[in-house]
């Protein structure tokens, strides 16, 4: 049995791995795989190298936390296309999107991990000091339930330990839906500083050592991620069922229409361009010490699956 995990399983962001296991693709191309149900941002990386995991479907650069220098590990192919990052403020807050002057004085809510380093890289680059601009970057709220994750920028707001959350897609559509936030920036969609939307980009990874002993295996996990993206295109609703079985109602009622926003993005297409994008930024922030060339940060062999 081959697992699968993702770095959050109610985003929308991973949801296209979840959905090529849980719609039978995995198993049509021959794949016995499960769905791990646990937050893998949490050690999605570390069981990925310890062999626990065989496929994670998370940040382009996630790997580098457990395979220094990326050594050891490879994407596969892209989940969707660009970086899929979101700020919300609250709903009653006089900014109009886009506007990233108006972020001067907030207090942003944000995850202690990997997020808060892509928040930190976008307010740098957007020319917003900390102290000069009086900018706080407060944690979420703390949460022992795991099916509330999503909910944990809304209770920011409510609880007033932020002005606004940073997050990913389901955050944002349920304080929109609950009145509380409305988005501010969408960086897949062109808002941020320049070059914003090639910070990340959602990618499945996996060891070389999988990729070197079960190719057929590998080749596979492409073709299954290839056929739920035409699947969720074509069909955004068979995302309910899904939900439901593994969200919070609250969750998996949102799902099909944030799949639905999503799927012009769906493209396993990995490109230079994207690569170019993932290397600067995770050399800005300390994830690599420098470049990794294209053939050695993807499987290129498996390049020719991701348009069929």
């Amino acid at each position: 049995m081959f697992r699968l995990s993702v770095a959050d399983l109610d985003s929308p962001s991973y949801f296209v791995a979840t959905a090529a296991v849980e719609l039978g693709f995995f198993q049509q191309e021959g794949i016995e795989a499960e769905v791990v149900r646990a937050y893998g941002a949490l050690d999605g990386p570390e069981r990925l190298r310890k062999g626990e995991i065989h496929f994670l479907g998370g940040p382009a650069y996630i790997a580098t936390r457990a395979f220094p220098g990326w050594r050891g590990a490879k994407l596969l192919c892209a989940l969707a296309q660009y970086s899929y990052w979101f700020l919300a403020v609250r709903a009653d807050l006089d900014a109009r999107r886009g506007d990233l002057d108006a972020l001067k004085g907030l207090r942003i809510s944000s995850s202690t991990a990997f997020p808060e380093v892509g928040l930190r890289h976008l307010l740098k680059q957007a020319g917003i000091d900390l102290q000069r601009d009086r900018v706080s970057i407060v944690p979420l709220p703390n949460t022992k339930d795991e099916h509330l994750k999503y909910r944990v920028g809304v209770e920011a707001l409510n609880q007033n330990i932020a002005d606004a959350y940073w997050g990913n897609g389901m955050r944002l559509a349920i304080g929109e839906k609950l009145g509380v936030a409305k988005m501010h920036l969408d960086l897949r969609r062109g808002d941020g500083p320049p070059g914003a939307r090639f910070y990340n980009f959602p990618a499945l990874t996996t060891t070389e050592r999988l990729i070197d002993e079960e190719p057929q295996v590998a080749a596979g996990a492409v073709r299954a991620i290839v056929k739920a993206q035409r699947a969720l295109q074509a069909d955004p609703s068979l995302a309910t069922p899904i939900g439901e079985r593994l969200f919070a109602p609250e969750a998996a009622s949102l799902i099909a229409d944030l799949i639905a926003r999503d799927a012009p993005f769906y493209d396993a297409t990995i490109t230079a361009e994207a690569v170019d994008g993932i290397n600067k930024f995770a050399m800005a922030n300390g994830l690599l010490a420098e470049p990794i060339p294209y053939d050695r940060l993807v499987a290129t062999q498996f390049r020719n699956l991701w348009s069929k």
